[in-house]
């Protein structure tokens, strides 16, 4: 005999532990008690369905029926069909291009006319309801398939569960523990489930030793045989942005924007800040006293460098800002149309503008989306030559390729 209260408590305090909610619970003690009924009472063919009352384990069986509208002398279902019925076409395996055709079943059709003598209001499509006898007592088989229903079920809505979390989580940073290492994927231990990183979205200066606590960006959701895959990244630039949201008050408040991040993970980030308050200082906001905020940021992403700039409506404001720490002379726009400038710095600024292996400039052109061409002024051109000179090789750019095997020679 199944002890329904006893159940539903039992189930209910398991689903609590896991977040799954009530009326999934209650929703697979029916189905498992249907599974039980139909086991030990029902005939082969039969749709069994069950009602629960939560508050005191009372139970009610019904037998359903799908009005159909009629059937053919070889008996198989005419006319429109339910979409429930419409839905065993589906996993009815047939040869490609053959009329797939539903047996008239006795246990779980009936035709409108017969429904209409039961009730005049039915009409194709809906379900002739008949209440069954209640049993609770069972054997030990169809006890036992209850078990597996439950079992089953609670493992597809904790996964349901568990997936629509994590989804409406995508974009956000998330805490999680290394669990192990399978080549070049690392397992993240969530909480709830486990996340995946890839090779190409972990940082070269992570160790992620067993039992390591890291923060993630969560990229991705994605549904697998196995379950839901939340798919993790360490080199994601709204990384960077999100960590500075979790130790930046002002940004939690408004008064601070990260407007854009631009990163070589592992190497060095730009974050350019605006303020939308005035006497707030956007870059002291991300820096903080002693430069404690950009530290802690700085140790989470094991020891990149990050650059704190102000953003600017104004180009040639932002492009000089981006260029720090290199103090720019001047900056003069080439092409508007094509986001191309040119900037002018001093001799002893020259490589600091540039970078080493140029990744200064480079990072400076992601954050603005301008292209930057860096000129020192004792350089034997001026900057009209320049300009003539950059403008000559967008015009080479956008000429149309020699055809493939022909030689040009000059």
């Amino acid at each position: 005999m199944i002890d329904t209260k006893q159940f539903l408590s039992a189930i209910q305090q398991i689903a609590e532990e896991k977040g799954i909610p009530k009326e999934k619970i209650v929703e697979t003690i029916e189905d498992a008690i249907a599974a039980a009924y139909k086991r030990d009472y029902g005939e082969k063919g039969w749709i069994v369905r069950s009602q629960l009352n939560a508050d005191d384990g009372d139970i009610k069986v019904f037998q359903i029926k799908y009005v159909v509208s009629g059937v053919d002398e070889e008996g198989y279902l005419t006319g429109e069909l339910p979409q429930k019925v419409e839905k065993e076409k589906e996993i009815t395996p047939v040869n490609p291009g053959e009329e797939v055709k539903i047996k008239y079943s006795p246990e779980k059709h009936i035709l409108l006319s017969e429904a209409q003598a039961i009730d005049k209001k039915l009409q194709v499509g809906d379900e002739l309801v008949t209440p069954l006898e209640t049993k609770t007592e069972f054997g030990r088989i169809a006890a036992q398939t209850a078990k597996q229903v439950i079992i089953q079920r609670l493992r597809e809505v904790e996964r349901e569960a568990i997936f629509n979390e994590f989804k409406g989580r995508e974009g956000e940073v998330v805490s999680g523990l290394v669990q192990r290492r399978e080549g070049p994927l690392v397992y993240i231990d969530l909480g709830r489930t486990n996340g995946l990183l890839l090779g190409t979205e972990q940082l070269p200066n992570d160790n992620y030793r067993l039992g390591q606590r890291l923060r993630f960006y969560i990229m991705r959701v994605e549904e697998s045989q196995r379950g839901p895959a939340v798919l993790l990244s360490r080199t994601h630039p709204q990384l960077v942005a999100q960590l500075f949201a979790l130790e930046v008050p002002e940004i939690d408040s408004g008064s601070v924007i990260i407007k854009t991040v631009a990163r070589e993970a592992g190497s060095r980030s730009k974050v350019a800040v605006t303020s939308q308050e005035d006497g707030v200082d956007p870059i002291g906001s991300l820096v903080g006293q002693r430069g404690v905020r950009v530290q802690t940021v700085i140790n989470e992403l094991a020891g990149e460098k990050i650059d704190i700039i102000e953003w600017s409506e104004d180009p040639i404001r932002f492009i000089t800002n981006a260029l720090s720490p290199a103090k720019v002379s001047e900056v003069k726009i080439l092409d508007t149309d094509n986001h191309h400038a040119l900037a002018e710095v001093n001799d002893d600024q020259f490589s600091l503008a540039i970078g080493k292996r140029g990744q200064n400039v480079r990072l400076a052109a992601k954050l603005t989306g301008w292209k930057i061409d860096v000129r020192s002024p004792q350089e034997e051109i001026s900057s009209d030559k320049a300009e003539e000179e950059i403008v000559e090789e967008l015009k080479a750019e956008t000429r149309t390729e020699e055809p493939a095997g022909t030689t040009v020679v000059e």
